[in-house]
């Protein structure tokens, strides 16, 4: 069994690329920061020494990189059975005030990435009839609030890109889930100083993205929403 998580090095991705090793899959792993991916890859061979890691330096926000990146995969590994679209870079500010050209900057790295490679591995997917694609999207996909500026829109597209997918595949047997989670322990948060336990740890939405992949086959969780017990951080 193979997996694929960009935006891999740190955070959620990490988490997630550490819970499939541990269930025994192989993993494909990108991120910009060649030395932090690579501390990733031997963390997540710590966890299972027994499974493959491509860790491959990526910019997802260049769409030759993410061919690239999907070409070595595919040479790496006959299927892929689990997608999941996590690049993405968090900038929050308002519309009127952020410099110009991050919107275009935001939707190449936060959307433009996951548009590109699903199509680049989805035919595979179609030729053996399974596969389950994860695009991490947000309680900002949902929800306008201040200062979400050009994030925010990316985030509303991401969702849009997998309502669409989910339709499109429903015929080929291949699972679509749009994950949405709230304020959680990453790097975007850095600097913020939330009181102990209010937010959510990056294990949560791996789990929950493990809950998702093993239900049966005639069942799947088209979207879901995560926030912290008390709700968002205001």
């Amino acid at each position: 069994m193979n997996a694929v998580i960009t935006g891999s090095s740190k955070g959620i991705g990490k988490a997630i690329a550490e819970k499939l090793a541990k269930e025994g899959f192989n993993v494909a792993i990108c991120a910009r920061n060649a030395a932090m991916l690579e501390k990733a890859a031997a963390d997540i061979r710590a966890v299972n020494p027994a499974v493959k890691v491509l860790a491959v330096p990526v910019d997802m926000g260049k769409k030759e990189e993410v061919i690239a990146f999907a070409r070595q995969i595919s040479a790496t590994f006959s299927t892929v059975d689990i997608l999941v679209n996590n690049a993405g870079l968090f900038v929050p500010g308002s519309l009127h005030e952020q410099e110009d050209g991050l919107l275009e900057s935001l939707m190449a790295t936060n959307v433009y990435s996951a548009y590109h490679l699903t199509r680049q591995l989805l035919a595979g997917m179609k030729t053996n009839r399974k596969g389950h694609i994860f695009n991490m999207c947000s309680t900002a996909s949902y929800t306008s609030y201040p200062n979400g500026g050009a994030y925010s829109i990316t985030k509303f597209a991401l969702l849009g890109f997998s309502k669409n997918l989910r339709e499109e595949l429903k015929s080929h047997n291949i699972k679509v889930t749009s994950l949405s989670p709230g304020p959680t322990l990453t790097a975007s948060w850095e600097g913020f100083e939330a009181p102990p336990r209010r937010m959510m740890e990056p294990a949560d939405v791996a789990n929950l993205l493990w809950g998702a992949y093993t239900l049966s086959e005639q069942a799947v969780v088209e979207e879901v929403i995560m926030r912290p017990m008390l709700g968002d951080i205001s």
